[in-house]
């Protein structure tokens, strides 16, 4: 299976993506990860939940202007509808995403 391009996977059809941009150096990246994974399993088959390394992956953090890491941006039909950089709790997360998920 060829891997897919950053385009292809933010234009999931009929489907929020809902993308982490991490480092494995980063702390608070690694607070955000179990939030991720719970976030993930509770809309699971209407959120897709990717996680971009932005050293191993600058043009995608670059394209889309990352500064601070931990930074979450959601994309609804290929286009960002809302950003977050640092730790977001998950009750404000599912928040954000009630608005976008099921529609």
């Amino acid at each position: 299976m060829a891997k897919k391009s950053f385009a292809e996977l933010i234009n999931s059809p009929g489907m929020p993506v809902l993308v982490d941009f991490y480092a494995d150096w980063c702390g608070p990246c690694k607070a955000m990860a179990p939030i991720l994974q719970q976030v993930a399993a509770q809309h699971q088959g209407k959120l897709k939940v990717i996680k971009v390394d932005v050293d191993r992956n600058p043009a995608a953090a670059q394209q889309f202007r990352v500064q601070g890491i931990p930074t979450l941006i959601l994309f609804h039909q290929g286009q960002p509808v809302w950003r977050q950089s640092g730790v977001v709790p998950e009750p404000q997360l599912n928040q954000v995403l009630a608005g976008y998920v099921g529609k």
